[in-house]
């Protein structure tokens, strides 16, 4: 082959690798819709540190080793914590409460999260406990609800039972189906 041969070879590969690459576009939507129904996250985030701050004054911190931002679900955009989190609340008063599960999902639009597996939530200050193997937090009302088996510790009681509910700090809680010994005071 002459020179002048393969240098049109070469321009005509360099034309349609051109034309290949001018010719594909995705705008965002497309790209979200094709992640949305193939059930891929639209972001993934790895060992998170998150401090939320009010005023100067960290109020929330969380730790979790793994994000998956499903944000792209038309009816229910959520986050993802496959290998667990870690949330710590902290009030005007520096008193504190910590939210812990092995699995959490949380979703954006209700404001619900839901933890499941080795859940631990512990009010520090007030020195109780709820261990279980689900729990469900509405952020909008500050209340965690589960139908599951649980244990409630207070200074005093370990409470066992099927069926609890307490506000957001544990200070305020309700049981359904207890056992135990409950101390009661005159």
């Amino acid at each position: 082959m002459t020179k002048s041969v393969v240098k049109n070879i070469i321009n005509i590969a360099v034309v349609i690798t051109m034309a290949m690459f001018f010719s594909c576009k995705n705008d965002a939507k497309e790209v979200r819709d094709f992640l949305a129904d193939k059930n891929l996250p639209i972001g993934e985030s790895y060992n998170i540190d998150h401090k939320h701050t009010d005023s100067g004054r960290i109020d929330v911190k969380m730790k979790a080793p793994v994000m998956l931002d499903f944000d792209n679900r038309k009816v229910h955009p959520y986050s993802e914590f496959p290998k667990g989190i870690k949330i710590t609340t902290i009030d005007k008063n520096k008193d504190s409460v910590t939210i812990e599960g092995d699995y959490a999902k949380n979703y954006r639009l209700t404001q619900v999260s839901e933890l499941r597996n080795n859940v631990i939530i512990i009010n520090h200050k007030e020195k109780t406990k709820l261990t279980t193997e689900e729990v469900y937090w509405d952020q909008k009302t500050h209340y965690f609800f589960t139908e599951k088996r649980f244990v409630f510790y207070t200074e005093t009681d370990t409470i066992n039972g099927i069926g609890f509910e307490a506000s957001e700090d544990l200070k305020k809680w309700w049981v359904k189906n207890q056992s135990g010994v409950i101390e009661i005071k005159d």
